[in-house]
């Protein structure tokens, strides 16, 4: 299963991409993510790099680690999360210039095997599909926002 969504902003792509990419930052754009830190040696985003994301739903908190998969500045920033030895998501941003600046892609695709999906319906969000919908629809226009108020 995935799910994509986009929006265009008044930026440039290299600007878009610098801020998706900045990992201690994400949590002013996602209602879930927290942010993240580089981990083993990384100190930002590169193919192979590693870090450690943090999340929170309502009471509940977990990290993750992920493995950046895509680093092609400005045009696509993706990392693969897991949990333990468990694939969880990709997750995959892309930038494509436009007249007016740049149109952002986030794309989340679901990698969870049906038992892990069990035992997370459990401890967190029941309907993930749903939830990642509007949750990927919130980020952008957050980061539209951010982005296009301190560019103006």
């Amino acid at each position: 299963m995935s799910i994509t969504d986009s929006i265009e902003i008044a930026v440039s792509p290299d600007i878009a991409f610098a801020a998706v990419s900045d990992l201690p930052q994400m949590g002013r754009y996602s209602p879930e993510n927290t942010g993240g830190t580089w981990s083993n040696k990384a100190t930002g985003p590169a193919k192979g790099a590693k870090f450690k994301g943090t999340n929170a739903q309502e009471k509940t908190t977990w990290s993750t680690t992920a493995t950046v998969t895509t680093c092609e500045k400005p045009s696509c920033f993706a990392f693969s999360v897991g949990f333990v030895f468990f694939p969880i998501a990709d997750w995959e941003f892309r930038f494509e210039a436009t007249p007016a600046g740049c149109r952002v892609s986030e794309t989340w695709t679901d990698r969870r095997a049906s038992l892990f999906k069990r035992f997370i319906k459990i401890k967190e969000v029941p309907d993930r599909d749903a939830y990642t919908v509007t949750s990927i629809r919130t980020t952008l226009e957050n980061l539209k926002a951010s982005l296009e108020a301190t560019s103006s």
